[in-house]
């Protein structure tokens, strides 16, 4: 199994509300790297953050019939799975590619639960694709930090879950516009992220970094942050990439 776990994969961008078709981003040999690994052909399956957003999952898929092309990836099938069909990853053996969507990552980690999406896993042989959420599902042990109102003072509130295991790595997303952001009247990286770390160790990711997961080796490729016991290093810069 290989698998690529951004902050942001990128194929669109927003104007007004409206998601407009893009080529992949060439940001530290993304779409290079894609290109790689690219079955020809390919059959590709969403595996959606919401599965009761019928109309954004449909409008996301849309864009991707268009970037896919765009970005000289060839396609044969792209379906979508939510609750309209959960019954789409039964036979994973037909599809080349996985596609893990951003959104609210406890809402996706209890639907990739309903659906044994770790189970059907198991013999996976096929490319593992995820942004925001969706490559924060891969961990283990997932950080769902808050992201909500209320999330962030809710005594309830679980930020520790079972995930799919493709890797162990804690990553934190678009880390460039979390170190300015606000939830429930706190910091997100300085009061909530640091005390969460506190035993745990969280890799920080810019939108255009990523982790590349190829049999059982994995390496970072631009800017990145390890957040570990309420300290905040910086371990790779754009252009260069490490061994996790």
């Amino acid at each position: 199994m290989k698998a690529i776990l951004t902050s942001s994969l990128g194929g669109y961008s927003k104007i007004n509300g409206v998601r407009i078709p893009e080529p992949f981003p060439q940001t530290n040999g993304l779409l290079d790297r894609l290109k790689a690994i690219w079955p020809e052909n390919a059959s590709v399956l969403f595996i959606c953050a919401d599965p009761d957003a019928y109309e954004k999952n449909d409008n996301i898929c849309a864009c991707f019939k268009e970037s896919f092309p765009m970005s000289g990836l060839s396609v044969s099938h792209i379906g979508i799975c939510d609750d309209r069909n959960p019954e789409a990853i039964d036979d994973l053996g037909k599809i080349d590619v996985l596609i893990f969507t951003g959104g609210h990552v406890p809402t996706q980690n209890k639907f990739m639960k309903r659906l044994r999406l770790k189970e059907h896993l198991s013999d996976y042989n096929g490319i593992i694709i995820a942004w925001s959420a969706g490559s924060m599902n891969c961990a283990g042990v997932v950080y769902a930090g808050p992201e909500l109102e209320g999330e962030a003072v809710d005594p309830l509130y679980e930020r520790w879950i079972t995930g799919l295991g493709i890797t162990d790595i804690n990553i934190l997303p678009h880390m460039q516009s979390l170190k300015d952001a606000y939830l429930d009247g706190m910091r997100v990286i300085e009061d909530i992220t640091y005390a969460d770390s506190v035993g745990h160790e969280i890799v920080a990711l810019n939108n255009g970094s990523y982790i590349m997961v190829d049999d059982g080796k994995t390496t970072l490729y631009g800017e990145a942050y390890v957040i570990k016991d309420g300290q905040q290093t910086q371990i790779c810069k754009d252009g260069r990439s490490i061994s996790l």
